[in-house]
């Protein structure tokens, strides 16, 4: 009997047949399937290798047709553990863009808890209908995006909002009165009498948090001294906000005679330089009775020296309402000291019955993203943040310098700040010591931090991911973008600190860094009184390592102290029960709400 070879395999004597090749036509090789002795288990066996075959193509084309939904999975989990740095507004698929759709209006209903309830749209009155929404979304969806109850404007100040956009809408650029006033600013002669129209030209340079608070101060300043608000269209102002106003711009035209960015406080044309050099004497300008100069340069800066901030005297006041024209250059937020004037305090207290909310309001009316940013923030928000139960915002700023370098850390003694006073105000739970921490708790707590750099969102990420919390509610964290180190003239830069700013107004609850009006912005447009982090000395955490806020207002850090009336040195957080001293700058100013202490 021939031996079989080693390959085969056989059953009670039988065995398989090798099945012969055969020509095909051209050449090419077939086979022929002749087993006539195949047993029923091989049978089963090579059923079961055609199923798997059949199997494995179906999965193969699953997975085709499900890759893309396959890389959205992957990214998000992705997502989860490290979220993405949204804020390259430049990338961002404009595609998403649909003139005929606002992207914001088809939301899913399970936006947050508060989906349901109808949003002021016009913010208790302050906007009013007619913009084209699409050009500037913002506008009308901020309400949209901030859960907490908003003071309500007082129908005065509303009524004076209408007055002032009929004046800025009469006097603007390219009308008849607008161009008769620059021809005026080349004039040489004094001005007698008050115009119609008088103008309050504001030349921007500071970062974002500053700029947003020097068009506010300045805002309020035009409101109450009846001067239609221009602004410099050379600072990145077109890119970052929305026209506020109906029918006219705000923009400085591109021919404005004067080259204002020449001027510095030591200029002729400086009003404190006018002062200290006797161009104005008493309530006169070069002797002349009742004369004023056609413009005037208020250097109202972080290095304004003494004669500068007699600006805030009432003498001042009243024969700068003469001035046809004062062009401002500022970086603080001075309204507190506006409070001080005597002639401006009974309309300030219609204005602003609830005297803590001047840049809540005035900063809801003025200040539109332009749709990049504002696509940028919202596109975070519902990524990250709506789903949460609680968003708490972080907003960390480091003030010490290596040289002209900003020193960002990493600090731990920052870190641990930011952590003692979270946790000591139950803002964030503790975190267990082991892994069998309480649990059963649904909550879910967002936590929302923005800094220069990323170290301290990654350090307080790893610490909630290692660990349980003592209650079980899971804390994610989140920082949009790191930049290292201020850019203040960089548009891109701008841009993504606008859009961060917008973000922390959507949190729930706020800390802030001392000093910094980033955190003022942000607590302002929200109308949250945030936690305030104390700035550290010599690297320690201080104690208490935060505290309270009076109010919701910003800080006006270079306040004057001199009494005007009594022509001395004096504490003006004394004055009037509604200017305080502000908590985290012990000489500056600030309005609270006397009710409200």
């Amino acid at each position: 009997m021939e031996k079989q070879p080693s390959g085969w395999r056989g059953s009670s004597g039988g065995h398989e047949e090798r099945l012969p090749l055969r020509g095909g036509g051209g050449g090419g090789l077939e086979t022929e399937a002749r087993a006539p002795h195949v047993h029923a288990a091989d049978q089963q066996e090579a059923g079961r290798g055609r199923h798997r075959r059949s199997c494995a193509r179906a999965a193969l084309l699953l997975c085709l047709l499900t890759l893309p939904a396959c890389i959205l999975a992957v990214w998000n989990l992705r997502a989860e553990s490290s979220p993405r740095m949204l804020f390259d507004v430049d990338d961002l698929p404009k595609d998403d863009y649909d003139d005929d759709q606002d992207i914001r209006d088809d939301m899913p209903d399970d936006l947050s808890p508060s989906a349901q309830i109808d949003y002021d749209r016009l913010l208790g009155g302050l906007l009013i209908e007619g913009f084209d929404e699409r050009s500037c979304r913002s506008r009308y969806q901020f309400a949209r995006y901030h859960r907490n109850a908003a003071r309500v404007p007082s129908p005065y100040l509303i009524e004076r909002l209408r007055r002032q956009e009929a004046l800025q809408k009469k006097c603007g650029p390219g009308t008849k009165s607008y161009n008769n006033a620059a021809k005026q600013l080349m004039s040489t002669q004094s001005i007698d009498g008050i115009s119609d129209c008088n103008y309050l030209f504001l030349t921007i340079h500071a970062g974002m948090g500053n700029r947003m608070l020097e068009i506010t101060s300045a805002f309020l300043y035009a409101l109450l001294t009846g001067r239609v608000l221009l602004v410099d269209r050379y600072k990145q102002i077109a890119n970052t906000f929305c026209e506020p106003f109906p029918g006219t711009s705000w923009l400085i035209p591109s021919d404005f005679p004067l080259s204002y960015n020449e001027f510095t406080k030591h200029s002729p044309e400086s009003y404190g330089n006018m002062l200290q050099e006797n161009v104005i004497r008493g309530n006169t300008y070069r002797s002349l009775a009742s004369a004023r100069p056609p413009y005037a340069y208020l250097h109202l800066d972080g290095d304004y020296a003494f004669h500068d901030k007699l600006f805030y005297c009432e003498d001042d006041q009243q024969f700068l309402q003469g001035v046809p024209w004062l062009i401002m250059r500022t970086d603080m937020y001075f309204v507190p000291s506006l409070f001080l004037i005597p002639s401006f305090q009974d309309e300030l207290s219609k204005l602003f019955p609830e005297k803590d909310t001047v840049f809540h309001h005035l900063g809801r009316y003025l200040l539109h993203p332009t749709n990049d940013i504002w696509y940028s923030a919202t596109t975070y928000y519902r990524a990250y943040l709506a789903k949460a139960d609680k968003v708490v915002g972080i907003q960390i700023r480091i003030f010490e310098k290596k040289g002209i370098l900003q020193r960002n850390g990493p600090f731990p003694h920052v870190l641990e700040q930011i952590l003692s006073c979270a946790q000591g105000e139950k803002l964030l739970p503790q975190i267990g010591v082991t892994d069998g921490a309480a649990a059963g708790n649904n909550r879910t707590i967002a936590v929302l931090g923005t800094s220069l750099s990323s170290w301290y969102s990654d350090q307080i990420r790893e610490r909630y991911s290692e660990h349980r919390t003592v209650d079980g509610t899971m804390v994610k964290v989140y920082q949009p973008s790191h930049e290292e180190y201020q850019k203040k003239k960089n548009r891109k830069h701008n841009m993504k600190a606008l859009a961060e700013i917008y973000l922390l107004s959507m949190s729930d609850v706020l800390i802030t860094s001392g000093f910094s009006t980033f955190g003022y912005v942000a607590q302002g447009l929200a109308g949250l009184t945030p936690w305030i982090m104390y700035r550290p000395e010599n690297h320690v955490v201080p104690e208490p390592p935060c505290g309270r806020a009076m109010s919701i207002e910003p800080c006006f850090h270079q306040a004057p102290y001199f009494d005007c009336r009594a022509k001395r040195d004096a504490d003006l957080g004394k004055v009037v029960p509604y200017v305080r001293h502000c908590e985290d700058v012990s000489w500056g100013l600030k309005i609270v709400n006397e009710t409200r202490l």
